[in-house]
């Protein structure tokens, strides 16, 4: 199944563009990512603060933030490693020297969007500029893992569910998900 870019959300899309600046994240940014991360996942599973500064360091271009306009804060965020795997690994989240900058693939390693702003088609907007972004850089895949509750989110977002991943992350059980953006 090839990752398409979603068409139907171009009038949301606008007003999403004038509250939020949608950019790489800078290497200052990295604590407030990590906070973020406190708040969207539970500790067994969120991105300690020391992880989140080696991977904001290691692949900032591999970070998409959606800054709010109004106060300059980070709204949510999407972040992965670029590599030539072709299956996800518990080993992605926690080293970052597994990054490979001309990697075919990208593993995404979190999405976060505070729960002040979840409801508004921002996850769906992050995503969606990732995708493209990474198609135009002429990756291959991007890979997630998530949970069961998540999949028909991220079948929206043009994912394909693989089944039961070998990640056993957080002592979870997780889905296994790709999105083809260049074959």
């Amino acid at each position: 199944m090839e990752c398409k870019e979603n068409e139907d959300f171009a009038e949301e899309e606008k007003g999403l563009d004038g509250r939020f600046l949608f950019r790489n994240i800078l290497p200052e940014e990295a604590g407030q990512a990590a906070g973020i991360e406190e708040i969207c996942f539970p500790p067994n599973e969120a991105c300690s603060q020391q992880m989140m500064r080696e991977r904001v360091a290691k692949a900032p271009e591999l970070f998409l933030v959606a800054v709010d306009r109004q106060n300059g804060k980070i709204a949510g965020f999407l972040n992965g490693l670029s590599t030539d795997e072709d299956i996800f690994r518990d080993e992605f989240f926690t080293d970052a020297e597994l990054y490979n900058p001309a990697g075919r693939n990208v593993m995404l390693l979190g999405l976060d969007v505070l729960p002040e702003y979840r409801g508004q088609g921002l996850a769906r907007e992050i995503v969606s500029r990732y995708q493209a972004r990474e198609r135009e850089k002429g990756r291959k895949t991007l890979f997630l893992t998530c949970l069961e509750s998540k999949v028909g989110m991220y079948e929206r977002m043009g994912f394909r569910d693989r089944g039961i991943a070998q990640s056993s992350w957080g002592g979870e059980q997780w889905h296994e998900m790709d999105c083809r953006l260049n074959f």
